[in-house]
């Protein structure tokens, strides 16, 4: 197998995507002749054809707003919001149209072929207008699925699974990995499930969950903490809407312990979420509180980023505090 980045690792599904089937059509700012901010449509446009990959207008309702329409009349288009803090102009196209299309209508017509891909979260030295991960504003919106993948190989195979799922899914991708992040990827089409969470390791002390970037910190507190006679079952959420409650659930039944970790903001972060149901379905089982590890309630700053970012060191505090509670 081949070893890609996972920049090449969601260009390679793109492809894959555009190859089988002739009604995915690419399109964003710069995705057309520039391959977009960080090169992930490259050489698309010279593959398909503009008509089929293309630059838009830097309006992001419009982007959304037209790929609304595409996917009304049967087209499967994959639209690109350059970095996901641009996408909250087209908050209302997504939360009051994508999302409420399918059924408003009683299932008479939807946009089940629509795909939005968004760049989200820090550690690029961004600053406060291009370092937000902004999916907890999602997950309160029935109708969209929101994916996160972590690694080169999870983000073809969940990126080709959105594409062809039959909702519309938000696909956000990490981007101080794109890079970053290498591996073997297959040259075979493969998707991965929608709504699985993957347990990456299994541990008997407690579980240690998150989604996309903060795999990276997790590995790095969890190897710390078991140098220190601490075992931990590692989770990788990987869908946020709809998430894999069971999984999660059956893995504090027998750890007892459970810390969240996520790049957003603590306060009405989707930590929250899952800890409240968590506790509904585990409070006999609980031997500590939940924890949540995630960045400060302020906007994300430049100059203190690492000092904002949820990083090893403070996951590696949580884990023990729970341990030792």
């Amino acid at each position: 197998m081949p070893t890609m980045n996972m920049l090449q690792a969601i260009n390679n599904a793109l492809d894959m995507a555009m190859a089988s089937d002739e009604r995915v059509i690419c399109f964003g700012e710069d995705v057309g002749t520039f391959g977009g901010v960080f090169r992930a449509t490259s050489h698309l446009q010279e593959r398909y054809g503009k008509a089929r990959c293309f630059n838009t207008p830097l309006v992001e309702q419009g982007i959304v707003g037209f790929a609304n329409g595409l996917a009304a009349q049967g087209a499967v288009p994959i639209a690109e919001i350059q970095f996901a803090d641009y996408i909250f102009p087209a908050f209302d196209q997504l939360v009051n149209e994508t999302a409420k299309f399918r059924y408003r209508s009683g299932n008479l017509f939807n946009v089940a072929g629509l795909t939005i891909r968004a760049p989200y979260g820090g550690g690029i030295s961004g600053g406060l207008y291009h370092s937000q991960s902004p999916e907890a504003y999602f997950t309160h919106t029935p109708g969209l699925k929101i994916v996160v993948p972590r690694n080169p190989y999870q983000a073809k195979g969940l990126l080709l699974a959105s594409i062809r799922d039959a909702n519309p899914v938000l696909f956000f991708e990490p981007k101080r990995l794109y890079r970053a992040a290498t591996g073997e990827v297959p040259d075979a089409d493969y998707q991965l499930p929608l709504g699985n969470a993957e347990i990456l390791k299994e541990g008997n002390d407690v579980t240690v969950l998150g989604w996309g970037a903060q795999m990276t910190m997790i590995e790095a507190a969890v190897e710390m903490v078991e140098n220190e006679g601490v075992s931990c079952e590692v989770i990788d959420l990987r869908t946020l809407l709809p998430w894999d409650v069971d999984t999660v659930a059956e893995s504090v039944f027998k750890t007892g312990r459970l810390v969240i970790t996520h790049e957003a903001p603590l306060t009405g972060g989707f930590a929250g979420e899952i800890a409240a149901t968590i506790q509904e379905r585990c409070f006999l089982y609980l031997e500590s509180p939940i924890a949540r590890v995630a960045g400060l309630d302020t906007p994300f700053p430049l100059t203190l980023e690492k000092e904002y970012m949820p990083d090893q060191w403070k996951l590696h505090d949580a884990i023990k505090a729970s341990i030792e509670f």
